[in-house]
């Protein structure tokens, strides 16, 4: 009688592994479900809102903060103390927004939108009850899919080493909470919330600051 084959089974090491992936697939599809969940922007929450709902609370924009944002900013740089509104803030970050292209000379030195993964647009910050939020619509182009969805952060300032910088309580890409996801946090703050320069004066003037302090819907500057 001839002997039978034996049939080898799949080893731990390859039970273990597909688990493993297994999860892995399952995190990612449900971290992408939530970033691409519809986010409404609104000046207030609804009362009638519903709890699984998730908003984008705008800070106020006032086209004559452009004038009080930039006495503020000369008083600043001469080395005085500045409260600052949100719409005054609002009015800076979108003075440093880079100039569209004007010409077709220009355009041809832009990158084109399309050829670049993702896109932030204009940061828009809104200070309540001595928390400040910065939130921006985020652009994606990442191997033919396409869309936008909404990144804000709320926080404070702390003082870390010799100048004050901004310390996140939660960040948000969509409906995706990712303060405690290190790499991603970092990265959602310097390359789309903070993406643009700080001018050099300003950057200079803000490592002299003695204290920064958000006092109702108020930042305060204060120099030592």
């Amino acid at each position: 009688m001839a002997k039978r084959k034996l049939q080898k089974g799949p080893s731990w090491f390859e039970v273990g592994l597909g688990a493993a992936l297994s999860v892995v697939l399952g995190v990612i599809l449900g971290a992408a479900y939530l970033v691409m969940k519809p986010v409404t922007t609104a000046k207030e929450i609804p009362k009638d809102a519903p709890s699984n709902a998730v908003y984008f609370l705008e800070g106020l924009k006032n086209t004559t903060a452009s004038g009080t944002a930039e006495d503020d900013r000369k008083k600043f740089l001469a080395g005085e103390s500045v409260d600052v509104t949100e719409s005054e803030v609002n009015a800076l970050f979108s003075d440093a927004m880079p100039a569209k292209p004007s010409s077709d000379k220009d355009k041809d030195k832009a990158p084109a939108a399309a050829d670049k993964m993702v896109t932030p647009g204009t940061v828009n910050v809104r200070i309540r009850d001595s928390t400040i939020q910065f939130g921006c619509p985020l652009d994606f182009n990442i191997f033919t899919v396409m869309g936008t969805v909404i990144v804000q952060a709320k926080g404070s300032f702390e003082k870390r080493g010799s100048t004050f910088v901004f310390v996140p309580d939660s960040v948000m890409v969509g409906g995706c909470q990712v303060e405690h996801v290190p790499f991603v946090k970092d990265l959602i703050l310097s390359k789309v919330l903070f993406s643009h320069p700080i001018p050099d004066d300003l950057a200079n003037a803000w490592t002299k600051l003695g204290a920064v302090t958000i006092d109702g819907s108020t930042l305060r500057l204060k120099m030592p």
